[in-house]
């Protein structure tokens, strides 16, 4: 056992994790060690944004299934999280869609003053570096670059057209209420990605008083009492500790945080004793909360001009020598938020669109153009759950989204609702007279309701937006206080996206990197 000392230790370098190791080293007399479980940033499926799928089951994916769905055709579900420097902003799609206010208002509700729109907006307002002035016209310098499409497709706008005759309306990214469509902002910089690693880490690593200690998978939070004194990790297969002066903070993630709080003891009792886990400190709700974007999506063949042939030579030659084309692009090139009934005060579905074959998540060969669109369902009513499946800390977690399993059925009728939607979009013109068959579902039932139906059951998957397994509350039964502080335990912390009282209608990234902003705050008593 080797042991290493510093004032703090980060665990994750995702989009909250990365910016609190940057931020806290920003004192230099405060020393900082962040582990990361994956290797260096260094894949060029990383930093070229059409090849994030590429990234998909390879040694940067943590690789997930979920538990078998039943409302999915019992299928269990792909669940990708990075597993590099900046973790999945490393591996996302790069939409930087920050949510509604009403979300993050009802975060204060929930968790207290300080977490509310109002609050977020400052911190944004921190971190987007905007090129050229921002869609408000405010300028903006932040560490974090928001920028538009470098080189959208044609698609793109016929899709936005196509929702205008669908009777949407169109508007600006990133309004505190959205209510129509747009083209999405991206988290690149010069037509690359800006992940957390790259717009954080990377500045930082200059500094004496921070080490990042890459292949380095935390296996436990050292306790002495009910005080986090450090953390035990793998490298190299070997198990090594480092201890913390201060303070532990976890930013693993909506998977590995609360499977690292489990294995530390911290959790339902009951379960860590099933696992042979000595109890530290019964909190029920440790792992409970998942709340996940489910998405569900059509496709159409079309004659050209989709990504399908984003890896030409040209299109290589075009994104290595100009930063343009093709390669530039985030697939989800556009999206917009509508609601599934005309009774609900604000939109609980996203239409997604990508000008790609994107179907089977990228994994898969394409095998012509086409382009895919579909809803997103942003105010999920549906809860799951990560809990563990022994007590060895590199056994994966089991993760059960329960997709579609609130009991009124709400959600599958607000996904199906949504899925018409996305066909009327593409039953009007333009695209109307552009598309072709059927790509997704691969079958053409004899109804469009049997086929949505279809594409419901047998295509749904994850956006990738796990949330809410260590939720902080006002409430006893949260897992962290409003200062995201674990309940019951002194000098450990969790910043990610784990502790989301409420998912966010949006995505993810924006939140998380709030979060981590926030944290770093907090740490300094500011």
């Amino acid at each position: 056992m080797s042991n290493t000392e510093a004032d703090y230790v980060v665990v994750g370098t995702g989009s909250a994790g990365a910016v609190i190791a940057a931020r806290l080293s920003e004192q230099s007399g405060t020393s900082v060690i962040a582990l990361e479980a994956g290797g260096e940033d260094k894949s060029q499926n990383i930093h070229i944004p059409a090849a994030f799928s590429k990234q998909f089951q390879t040694e940067l994916d943590w690789n997930y299934l979920t538990e078998p769905q039943p409302n999915l055709g019992d299928r269990r579900i792909f669940y990708p999280r990075g597993k590099t420097l900046g973790g999945s902003s490393s591996m996302n799609a790069m939409m930087w869609v920050r949510g509604y206010a009403a979300d993050y208002d009802e975060w204060a509700r929930l968790a207290g003053d300080g977490w509310g729109f109002a609050d977020a907006v400052k911190y944004f307002q921190r971190i987007e570096n905007v090129e050229g002035a921002s869609e408000d016209g405010e300028g903006r310098s932040g560490p974090l670059n928001v920028s538009k499409q470098r080189s959208p497709r044609t698609w793109t706008e016929d899709f936005l057209e196509s929702a205008e005759h669908a009777g949407f309306k169109r508007e600006r990214a990133n309004l505190p209420q959205p209510e129509g469509f747009t083209q999405t902002m991206v988290n690149q910089r010069d037509g690359s990605r800006c992940s957390t690693a790259v717009a954080y880490l990377k500045p930082a690593r200059s500094r004496s008083n921070l080490t990042i200690l890459t292949g380095a998978q935390a296996t436990r939070v050292l306790l002495e009492g009910t005080r986090a004194v450090g953390v035990e990790y793998l490298s190299d297969g070997v198990k090594r500790t480092v201890r913390a002066r201060k303070e532990v903070i976890l930013s693993g993630g909506a998977i590995n945080t609360p499977q690292l709080l489990m294995l530390s003891g911290i959790g339902d009792e009951a379960q860590l004793r099933e696992h042979g886990i000595g109890v530290v400190h019964h909190l029920p709700e440790v792992g409970q909360n998942l709340s996940d974007h489910l998405v569900s999506l059509i496709g159409f063949a079309v004659d050209g001009g989709t990504l399908f042939d984003a890896e030409k030579p040209l299109e290589l030659v075009n994104y290595l020598t100009r930063k343009r084309g093709m390669l530039t692009s985030n697939v989800g090139e556009a999206y917009g938020f509508i609601r599934s009934r005309p009774d609900l005060e604000l939109p609980d579905i996203e239409i997604i669109f990508g000008p790609a074959p994107f179907f089977d998540e990228g994994i898969g060969e394409a095998t012509g153009n086409a382009i895919g669109l579909g809803p997103i369902l942003v105010d999920p009513r549906s809860r799951g759950t990560v809990s563990l499946k022994s007590a060895d800390p590199t056994a994966k977690a089991l993760v059960d989204p329960m997709y579609l399993s609130d009991p009124d059925g709400v959600d599958r009728e607000a996904m199906l609702s949504g899925l018409r939607a996305a066909y009327s979009i593409a039953s009007a013109q333009p695209l109307a007279g552009k598309i072709g068959r059927f790509m997704q579902p691969k079958r053409e039932l004899p109804t469009i309701e049997e086929t949505l139906e279809d594409a419901l059951t047998w295509y749904s998957h994850t956006l990738y937006h796990p949330t809410g397994t260590c939720r902080m509350g006002l409430d006893d039964a949260s897992v962290v206080a409003p200062d995201l502080t674990v309940r019951g335990i002194d000098g450990l912390r969790v910043a990610d996206a784990s502790v989301m009282p409420k998912i966010i209608r949006g995505h993810t990234h924006a939140p998380s990197v709030f979060i981590g902003e926030k944290a770093a705050d907090l740490i300094k008593g500011l």
